[in-house]
């Protein structure tokens, strides 16, 4: 059920690790930013905005995870569009033969059968360095960054005041770095700073899962985050509840113990690249 987070700005929540699929209302329909995760959910939500009167004039994935890339016949076919650097990962991806089977070692057991692979990852990259999403709709700018993955982005819709994130400035997901670039680190406390920039601008932050913030939460977000990405760099424990004793998921301390050793492998000698430990990574995300 979509449920309206500022004027014209509505989110539909996921059973799914609460992903969230934002619509943003225009002139002449309804942009749709990483529209969800089951066939069930992605054609109620084609219906929800058919009876509104609202079809779907573009789409938009902040990165190129699976869960940020489905789409449904319900939904029309407007274009798709991402930052250059996402649509060249998933031309990437779909240019092997064995793709479905790449994506289904990746998908959470309890949705496998129940998550459309047809349309998935059908993106067009924008120009390199575009700024805003080309629509007839409120000014939506893009905030590209290197964290998490490559070509993330994050949209402020800017008259209404709203921060889509992406997979960051989650509540119930600490940072997950992307281990496969050459300074995850510095990457995500980069994107970070990117986000306080624009902290002022901000009333309501929608991350890509969990619950929306509104008013400062976005800064409470952000120290947050950084205190947890700065702890990874410093090699100390985090005080983080979300990957504590009484973490929101049990598979979290798990996922943050790996990705501290991944760190701190980096920073010993004889440390490896680790380009394959992203994918552990996003696997264990997903598979919760």
């Amino acid at each position: 059920m979509l449920h309206e987070v500022a004027d014209g700005v509505l989110v539909h929540e996921s059973e799914f690790l609460q992903s969230n699929a934002v619509v943003v209302q225009g002139s002449a329909g309804v942009l749709l930013v990483d529209p969800g995760i089951t066939r069930d959910e992605l054609a109620a939500l084609g219906e929800q905005l058919g009876a509104l009167g609202q079809p779907v004039v573009a789409g938009f994935s902040t990165h190129p995870d699976w869960d940020h890339v489905l789409w449904h016949p319900s939904l029309g076919d407007p274009p798709r569009y991402g930052t250059a650097r996402c649509a060249a990962s998933m031309r990437e991806l779909l240019a092997h033969e064995d793709w479905p089977a790449l994506i289904a070692e990746g998908l959470p057991p309890e949705h496998a059968d129940e998550i459309p692979m047809e349309l998935l990852g059908l993106v067009s990259g924008l120009a390199d360095g575009a700024t805003r999403v080309p629509w007839d709709g409120p000014v939506v700018r893009i905030l590209e960054h290197r964290a998490h993955a490559p070509g993330h982005a994050a949209l402020l819709v800017e008259d209404r005041g709203v921060l889509i994130a992406g997979d960051m400035l989650s509540d119930i997901l600490m940072p997950f770095l992307d281990l496969a670039a050459d300074d995850p680190i510095d990457d995500y406390l980069a994107a970070l700073s990117m986000f306080e920039a624009v902290a002022d601008e901000v009333r309501v932050v929608v991350p890509g899962h969990g619950s929306v913030g509104r008013g400062d939460e976005i800064r409470r977000r952000i120290e947050r985050d950084r205190a947890y990405v700065e702890a990874l760099r410093d090699g100390h424990e985090p005080d983080d509840a979300r990957v504590g004793a009484s973490a929101p998921l049990s598979w979290l301390p798990d996922i943050h113990r790996w990705q501290a050793e991944q760190i701190a492998g980096r920073a010993r000698p004889e440390g490896r690249g680790i380009a394959e430990g992203d994918a552990g990574a996003r696997e264990r995300e997903d598979e919760g």
